[in-house]
């Protein structure tokens, strides 16, 4: 949510004068347009880099050195479009992605796609439950299942009894241990023409693990439930706004609405990227050159801040495995309650209290309770992260197909129906991330 309504209670509207789809100076408030525009992208583009993406790109940076650090720089214009794209059709429509083939598509796939996303989130959520405990395990040696239970806990308890904005508000700073990994730069010596290179060639081999690899790396950059998140949050903003209208009946605000989700995606994708390229190089220059390839558990993942953070890397590993992990478990569980949510045309929003919007909730609830109960098992935290990205990528790609579809349809978005560059892109990433896919499960056999 935008970080102007932090202040305010669950149900009040913040006050006309500071919506950031205004660009004039806002009375009694000092911030910045630019901070005041900054909302679901920026959200959407730190809970990108949760605990899957932090385990993600450390094993890539530790298992393939500069090798595939092009993904970074590739990537980045094919999560822009598709972001914006998920936020064009929120802002334009009034309803999310579940709500609009709800309206338009068979049940059948709606059903599809709803259970789809289901499934990777509540696999990518018990990863992430997983990943912060075993953090934890660092600072305060306990038995993992109990940090489990109470990082769960923490997660439902917050969700149910905090204003969201404010939630958010606070995980916002934690996020900023992330910073830490370019902290790094100025310590280990770094390879800038091989980093160089290979930021605008790819150095890899062609076979199995590399394309997996590359589907993880993919699968967590562009994840299912961020489209369908920041789609959701266009929607509730529209509530939290009421000068707002969805765009097929206020065509006028379409220029205005669009710079502004321009704005929010490209510096939130943005942030996302560079805190990833970060992680790759920094595990790259400490952990591969030194032969530790193949990264098992969160303590190994630390060492690679111990040239700056000295012995205080494990503290800062585990301040920011938990507020990004405490960031990205609210987008989990609420994308894929919205998506059940508009499929059941059931009341929903996280600005509505638990008992306005029970059934809402209770996927919330009961989807962090799955992703708790995953973690009873023998599965090594670390591969677990890992394989949600890979699982993440797979789920992307029909997703994907049927949301450039539904975009560029004029029955459905009017005059705003995504043409030109920004479909071009859009395309152009689902057409990368099946070829990648596809790749991969061929080179299987």
């Amino acid at each position: 949510m935008p970080p102007t309504v932090e202040c305010l209670s669950v149900n009040a509207p913040p006050p006309k004068d500071i919506d950031p789809e205004d660009p004039s100076p806002v009375v009694g408030t000092s911030r910045p347009y630019l901070l005041r525009v900054l909302g679901p992208g920026l959200i959407t583009g730190a809970s990108d880099d949760d605990p899957s993406g932090i385990a993600t790109y450390s094993q890539i940076g530790a298992q393939y050195g500069y090798a595939l650090s092009w993904t970074m720089l590739f990537s980045y214009p094919l999560m822009v479009a598709i972001q914006i794209i998920s936020g064009r059709i929120g802002r334009t429509t009034g309803h999310g992605i579940a709500g609009v083939l709800q309206r338009y598509y068979p049940s059948w796939l709606l059903t599809f796609i709803v259970l789809t996303l289901l499934v990777a989130n509540i696999i990518n959520l018990g990863a992430d439950l997983g990943a912060m405990a075993d953090a934890l395990t660092l600072l305060a040696p306990a038995p993992r299942y109990l940090y489990v239970v109470l990082m769960a806990a923490t997660c439902i308890s917050m969700q149910l009894f905090l204003v969201y904005t404010r939630y958010v508000a606070v995980l916002k700073w934690l996020t900023l241990a992330l910073l830490t990994y370019f902290g790094v730069f100025a310590i280990v010596p770094i390879d800038w023409s091989d980093l160089l290179r290979h930021l605008v060639w790819p150095g890899w081999h062609w076979n199995h693990d590399s394309f997996l690899a590359i589907v993880a790396i993919f699968g967590t950059t562009i994840s299912p439930y961020l489209f369908f998140w920041q789609a959701s949050e266009e929607v509730e903003d529209l509530h939290a706004h009421p000068t707002r209208k969805n765009l097929l009946n206020a065509p006028t605000q379409g220029k205005r609405a669009f710079h502004r989700i321009n704005i929010d995606t490209f510096v939130g994708m943005g942030f996302s990227n560079l805190v990833a390229l970060a992680i790759i190089v920094t595990t790259a220059s400490t952990l591969h050159v030194h032969g530790l390839k193949n990264i098992e558990t969160s303590a190994q993942a630390a060492e690679a801040l111990r040239p700056f953070a000295g012995r205080f890397a494990e503290i800062v590993f585990t301040v920011g495995i938990i507020g990004t992990g405490l960031l990205a478990v609210p987008v989990l569980t609420g994308s894929a309650a919205y998506a059940v949510g508009e499929m059941r045309r059931w009341p929903m929003g996280l600005d509505r209290r638990p008992k306005e919007a029970q059934a809402f909730y209770a996927v919330l609830v009961i989807s962090t309770l799955i992703g708790m109960i995953m973690n009873f098992t023998p599965i090594n935290p670390i591969r677990a992260l890992y394989w949600s990205a890979v699982i993440n990528g797979i789920t992307a790609v029909p997703v994907m197909v049927v949301m450039m579809l539904l975009s560029a349809r004029a029955d459905i978005m009017g005059n705003f129906a995504i043409k030109g560059v920004l479909r071009f892109f859009g395309w152009l990433a689902t057409a990368v991330m099946a070829v990648v896919v596809c790749a991969t499960l061929i080179s299987a056999f």
